[in-house]
């Protein structure tokens, strides 16, 4: 199955917007590193009241919900370029949230302070990020390339969790990550090669690794690591910030990074027909304002590794979905990898 994004229609001139994400990234990195080493570590050491609902059920609605995505953005993507859905997705969802969380969070969006507000806008930057080098990605290197580098995130939130919150992933996390990571990778690779039998063939590595691509494969791991920097941040300010006044800034700021980068690429935002803004809607109110939203509010819960693991899961539900609604029969590969991912997940899961 392929639920890459299209980027037929996206500019070129958005490369201008990457030409150099590494210092991009290194600058951001280290903005926001020294910002987080100086807000105290106290309210992650202890551990938070239990909520009504627990925190796993709402990484399991935070999987379902992200799993449509890829139905959505599909249907979409037959008269929009992904940038641009990417863009409503995330200002119809900064809009829809701004009257509730004004009436109801206005006093805590004042009393954030100056550290707060710069990890939360480093947080939206990181989240906008995310979408664009993975997005621009698909224009040098292969959809599965891409897909297997870019759902290393988990990994990197792993990886930065000790150095940034002082949350060593034990020994049940790291083997379950590895397992829904080889899992993930196996469902990506579907898509350029094949399982018949016990043999496993793929094209040749030059079709991975020539220069354009391996570019692309930078632009799609840069991707990866500004996503695991918006999970890193979610779990340090959601321990002593309310979900809705974190989401709405987060949100707010990744709609005017992706607007900024439609707007210099020259791309239309208006014009399309009626049923494609519905997809957009439909975007913002399921898998951003349910699916992402429902991962902040865990990250208040549980540890920043573990959350991440809902993007294994993800193209698990794509598939599950794809099936029903769009008649896309999972090969054998993607069943073999769905089901590393689900055992890694439970794994993880049953070890927290």
């Amino acid at each position: 199955m392929n639920c890459s994004p299209n980027v037929g229609g996206l500019s070129s001139n958005v490369g201008r917007f990457v030409t150099n994400p590494f210092a991009m990234k290194s600058g951001l990195v280290g903005y926001t590193a020294s910002r987080m080493s100086s807000l105290p570590n106290t309210h992650l050491a202890s551990a938070a009241p239990r909520p009504a609902i627990h925190p796993l059920m709402g990484m399991v609605i935070a999987v379902l919900a992200l799993s449509t995505a890829s139905v959505f953005i599909r249907q979409a993507q037959q008269d929009a370029p992904s940038i641009v859905i990417a863009t409503y997705r995330l200002g119809l969802a900064a809009l829809l949230l701004a009257p509730v969380t004004l009436s109801r969070q206005r006093a805590e969006l004042r009393a954030m302070g100056p550290q707060q507000w710069g990890l939360a806008l480093a947080s939206g930057v990181l989240l906008g990020f995310h979408f664009i080098p993975w997005i621009t990605s698909l224009e040098y290197t292969t959809v599965a390339s891409s897909t297997v580098l870019v759902g290393t995130l988990p990994l990197f939130v792993g990886l930065l969790s000790p150095l940034l919150l002082r949350e060593v992933p034990g020994r049940g996390l790291l083997v379950g990550m590895a397992l829904a990571i080889v899992g993930g990778s196996l469902m990506a690779l579907s898509d350029a090669c094949l399982l018949r039998g016990l043999q496993f063939t793929c094209p040749a590595a030059s079709e991975f690794l020539h220069g354009s691509a391996l570019y692309g494969d930078g632009l799609a791991l840069l991707g990866a690591i500004t996503g695991a920097g918006y999970f890193i941040i979610g779990r340090r300010l959601r321990a002593g910030l309310p979900l809705l006044a974190y989401i709405f800034v987060v949100y707010g700021v990744a709609a005017l990074v992706l607007l900024a980068t439609v707007l210099g690429a020259g791309l239309a935002l208006w014009g399309y027909p009626r049923t494609t803004y519905l997809w957009f809607l439909l975007l913002a109110a399921v898998p951003q304002l349910i699916g992402h939203s429902s991962l902040n509010w865990a990250l208040g819960y549980l540890p920043a590794a573990f959350v991440a693991f809902a993007f294994v899961g993800e193209p698990v539900g794509s598939t599950a979905f794809a099936w029903l609604l769009l008649s896309e029969t999972p090969t054998w590969l993607q069943l073999l990898g769905g089901a590393l991912a689900l055992t890694g997940i439970g794994y993880a899961s049953r070890r927290l």
